[in-house]
């Protein structure tokens, strides 16, 4: 944190909470100390004094920051795969304040060799660590398995500090049994697992099916509406009914197939594993928006309300991954954005404009307490926006 500061948001017309049991709460006032929330509810009743920063919301929404949960990152805040720079701070502006890394594949050179890939994984690791584009938490250093790695392999990654396996079948292990190995040596050392789901991606990785992704057992399972190529729908049903671990949708997949897994997921009455990502950069390129049009399209074509949806990239994906932002209560990372309807938009106020497939005006982001963009230049613009009074 760049210094200990009290921040008070208040005048706030609605507050999301990120919680799929309770996604609105009750209140018009946030109040975060030392980069933590620490109160919310009714101005009056709290305690807003002595405040560093003090936003007026002047009425529009509250939302947690939303989380990118399949993102592959390189170094800084540059892409080769687009040759883009910047990328992350125009998803800052989308209202990303956390991305989570399914692998950083598109290093120019990526080792492949066990030594190579784990100094890699760490090295990316420390350096979004040490190095937050715009304020954005980037949770990265995934290694992407190879043949021939063992178990104290995981054991020295995960005492160096990685936390993450890269997409599972992006390397030389694409066998059920061999994945099934790795992934439980990584389960065991606290390493979260994520596994390519459908048709190959980029030259050099290959098909996942519903067998693999089953043998395999991984933690997520990523993009299974494909990325960009989906498994059939009896496949993709088929892994939402015999699995239970995460339901990974992407901006970058099939939407068709990105509804059906949704809709399942719904009839098994398991809404709380779907969370949402965009698999990029990528061959489509980056989508700094891509997140809030994986939330309007789920919301108008998949008749989920909007304020479950913005849980699938907040609460669900903090819960899934452990992570202590993307939910409002007392003791999360102050990491919100204030978000209203986009001039013009239908709808007679911003859930109801998002229900109808609009996206949202972004009028601020604020990552640990601190405000770190104020109106989005990537967004409609907002009907109303927020300000920073004192």
């Amino acid at each position: 944190m760049e210094n200990p500061t009290k921040l008070v948001v208040r005048n706030i017309g609605l507050i999301l909470s990120g919680k799929l049991e309770n996604p609105i709460l009750d209140g018009d006032c946030v109040v975060a100390v030392d980069g933590r929330i620490s109160e919310i509810g009714r101005e009056q009743d709290l305690d807003t004094g002595n405040a560093d920063t003090v936003v007026d919301a002047n009425g529009v929404t509250l939302s947690p920051g939303l989380i990118d949960s399949h993102v592959h990152p390189v170094i800084g805040d540059y892409t080769p795969r687009q040759q883009q720079l910047h990328w992350i701070d125009s998803c800052l502006h989308g209202g990303v304040t956390s991305m989570i890394s399914a692998g950083e594949v598109h290093m120019p050179g990526r080792p492949k060799d066990i030594v190579g890939l784990k100094a890699l994984a760490i090295a990316s690791q420390r350096w979004y660590e040490n190095f937050r584009p715009s304020g954005v938490k980037v949770f990265a250093g995934a290694p992407v398995i190879e043949e021939g790695m063992e178990e104290h392999d995981f054991k020295e990654l995960a005492e160096a500090g990685v936390s993450l396996l890269g997409e599972v079948g992006l390397g030389s292990v694409k066998a059920g049994d061999k994945a099934k190995q790795m992934v439980a040596w990584a389960r065991k050392y606290g390493i979260q697992s994520t596994i390519h789901t459908g048709g190959p991606s980029i030259p050099g990785s290959g098909l996942i099916d519903k067998d693999v992704v089953l043998e395999a057992d991984a933690d997520i399972i990523g993009h299974i509406n494909g990325g960009h190529t989906a498994l059939p729908d009896d496949q993709i049903v088929c892994l939402c009914e015999q699995c239970q671990r995460g339901i990974e949708v992407v901006h970058n997949g099939n939407e068709r197939s990105a509804l059906l897994a949704v809709r399942t997921a719904f009839e098994l009455n398991q809404p709380e594993r779907v969370i949402l990502g965009t698999d990029a950069p990528a061959g489509s390129g980056v989508q700094p928006l891509g997140i809030l049009r994986m939330i309007a399209m789920l919301s108008s074509l998949g008749d989920i309300p909007a304020e479950t949806a913005f849980c699938f990239a907040t609460g669900n994906t903090a819960r899934m991954r452990d992570l202590d932002c993307g939910i409002i209560e007392p003791g999360r990372s102050a990491d919100m954005i204030l978000i209203d309807r986009a001039q013009h938009a239908p709808g007679k106020d911003m859930l109801d404009s998002i229900r109808q497939g609009n996206l949202p005006g972004v009028g601020m982001t604020i990552i640990d307490g601190i405000v770190r963009s104020a109106r989005s230049r990537n967004t409609p613009p907002a009907e109303t926006l927020p300000s920073v009074v004192g």
